[in-house]
């Protein structure tokens, strides 16, 4: 069984909930003529079946002989069917059945579809491969027949009936709200509340719902028409309850009288054919009010935009491990590995590493090292699939690999901070900023709201924000890419963390944004005394901001040292090639013959090679 909405608007859906939010869709709905028309309709329709005692007086299971197939008159406005039952009475109370029986299948089916959807798009493993086997069987079932079988062994009751439709419907919504959860686990927004320390639960509430209720609603107001349809074909095939007044039941009347009084054909049929046409045009008007934003939207990050690809290798300078003793973090023999059709690649290959309260460290490479995959392993944010392995990860005396996942999230975001390299990424837009920086604050340090409010404020000001109280209560959109990662900057440090952990942060910002962005994270690191790891290929901010550097290439840590020393005298080939790739110490490029001058030209040749991307 196909349902009419499609999981390919998910992305849609989740990037247009994201950036305007329920207020705003329902403004564009409320732009759409075709729309405003289906609104009133259904609600004219549903307010005429729900006080049908008020408009008219007479039993719609009340049939009387002398009144059979009676003619439009003062007691029958809409005159008698073949049995002599007031059409009018029937019209208005079988608007109840026919309502009530498809709402009915539309709640079975999202009870059912929504939550599993949820778990198994978020969660994945062997209750996605369930649920998704069984969401499958459901759907090679022809509805119909099962329908058939059900009501021949309950009876005829149309509730009954109804229920199990919305059973059978239900995996169409779990397919869709699966597909938008999985569209949107991996934004780096939701990254970022799991480096919050906020539990899967409060994410799923607060990330992944905004984002799936919008395809549920449309999903819902297409599979009311469909009920209604299969309901009222039911009882025209005289298989719903013989004492409830229904569309389907008049139209089985109707048809059995169709050469003495084809008319009858006319009141059921219209109303079967305004609600279904009203609910499938609403639907489709909300996907168009989704779709006419989601052009501009965001793509989802994927899964494969965090993987590292890199090949073995194995050091060939030994650390400078040092003394740990007075280490706040200390990483022994990190190895990070991810099946592939071709067998176990692995992508971080035994890398050491050791922070000091205080202290800087740079994680420099090129793209593909395990910069960012060790990072990651840190945090223990790397996805499921991920094979991690090491012989020591302590951070202040706590070894981290023995935690379990209520447990790291008392660290993440508290004790260790993340900030990334996306802002506007990384910002949820379903959200204002001060309810995205307010919580880990209320959740870590127990604050009530108007402290955690003052404390977040302040901190807007301290990162160099002029107006805390607007930003607060903006939109990610409705700031700038610098101002933005000023947002996160801020939410990283107000827990007080003792580890920060800086992933490429000045990447997405223009060169000026870079240099104070740089700045202001120097000076909170020294202010709090944090220890921080840079995860850069810009050796210009190794220079600007640490203490030490650690080189990676293809997974492997080929040279740590202090940052003076690898500079001034870098030991491994791999170092020398990255720090030569800069064009600081360069001889100018001499003019080309037969060019006009640049001067000349009025252009300023601003042009520079970038370094290993």
């Amino acid at each position: 069984m196909k349902l009419p909405q499609s999981e390919e608007t998910t992305g849609a859906v989740a990037t247009d909930v994201a950036a305007h939010g329920r207020a705003g869709l329902l403004r564009r709905l409320l732009r759409n003529p075709v729309a405003v028309t289906c609104l009133v309709l259904l609600a004219l329709i549903s307010l005429a079946s729900l006080f049908a005692p008020l408009l008219t007086s007479q039993d719609p299971a009340h049939s009387s002989l002398t009144d059979s197939l009676a003619p439009i008159s003062g007691k029958h406005p809409l005159g008698g069917d073949g049995v002599g039952r007031d059409v009018l009475a029937r019209l208005l109370y079988g608007g109840r059945t026919s309502l009530l029986g498809a709402l009915l299948a539309v709640a079975v089916a999202v009870v059912i579809g929504v939550p599993a959807g949820l778990v198994a798009g978020y969660y994945r493993k062997w209750f996605d491969a369930v649920s998704s086997w069984v969401s499958n069987l459901l759907m090679a079932v022809p509805a119909i027949i099962v329908l058939l079988v059900v009501m021949s062994a309950v009876g005829q009751n149309t509730y009954i009936a109804m229920a199990v439709f919305g059973l059978l419907m239900s995996p169409g919504v779990f397919r869709l709200i699966r597909a938008s959860v999985i569209s949107v686990r991996e934004e780096l927004y939701v990254d970022a509340a799991r480096v919050s320390g906020l539990t899967d639960s409060r994410i799923i509430r607060r990330h992944i719902l905004p984002v799936v209720q919008a395809p549920t609603i449309i999903q819902a107001s297409q599979m009311l028409g469909l009920g209604i349809v299969i309901q009222s074909g039911l009882e025209f095939l005289g298989l719903g309850s013989a004492t409830q007044a229904s569309w389907g039941a008049m139209l089985n009347d109707a048809f059995a009288n169709i050469y003495t009084k084809p008319e009858l054909m006319v009141w059921p049929g219209l109303a079967l054919a305004v609600t279904v046409a009203a609910f499938g045009l609403l639907g489709n008007a909300l996907r168009d009010a989704l779709d006419g934003s989601a052009a501009n939207g965001r793509k989802p990050r994927g899964t494969a935009g965090r993987k590292q690809a890199a090949a073995k290798k194995t050091p060939t300078v030994v650390l400078d491990a040092g003394d740990t003793d007075d280490a706040l973090l200390v990483l022994e023999g990190l190895t990070v590995s991810y099946p592939t059709a071709q067998g176990e690649k692995t992508v971080v290959d035994g890398v050491s590493l050791t922070v000091r309260r205080g202290e800087v460290l740079g994680l420099v490479g090129e793209s593909g090292s395990g910069k960012s995959q060790t990072a990651f392993a840190v945090l223990g944010l790397l996805p499921r699939e991920a094979q991690v392995a090491t012989t020591r990860l302590v951070f202040d005396g706590t070894e981290l690999g023995r935690l379990g996942r209520a447990e790291m999230n008392r660290y993440r975001g508290h004790r260790i901070a993340y900030v990334p390299q996306e802002p506007m990424s990384n910002l949820d837009p379903s959200f204002r900023i001060g309810a995205q920086l307010v919580e880990p604050v209320r959740r870590h340090l127990g604050l009530s709201a108007a402290e955690a409010k003052a404390k977040t404020l302040g901190l807007l000001e301290r990162v160099g924000i002029s107006d805390p109280e607007r930003v607060f209560r903006s939109y990610p959109h409705q700031i700038s890419g610098g101002m933005a990662q000023r947002v996160l900057i801020a939410g990283a440090v107000s827990c007080e963390p003792d580890l920060l952990i800086a992933d490429e942060p000045t990447t997405a910002l223009d060169v000026t944004v870079q240099a104070e962005v740089l700045d202001l994270m120097r000076s909170l690191q020294r202010e709090r005394n944090m220890g921080m790891i840079l995860v850069t290929h810009d050796f210009g901010v190794v220079a600007d901001i640490c203490d030490r550097v650690t080189v990676m290439q293809t997974g492997a840590v080929v040279e740590s040292a202090p940052v003076g020393q690898l500079f001034a005298d870098p030991q491994h080939p791999y170092t020398r090639m990255l720090l030569s790739s800069t064009l600081e110490d360069a001889e100018p490029r001499s003019a080309l013959s037969g060019t006009v001058p640049v001067s000349t030209a009025g252009i300023t040749n601003t042009g520079r090679q970038e370094g290993p991307a």
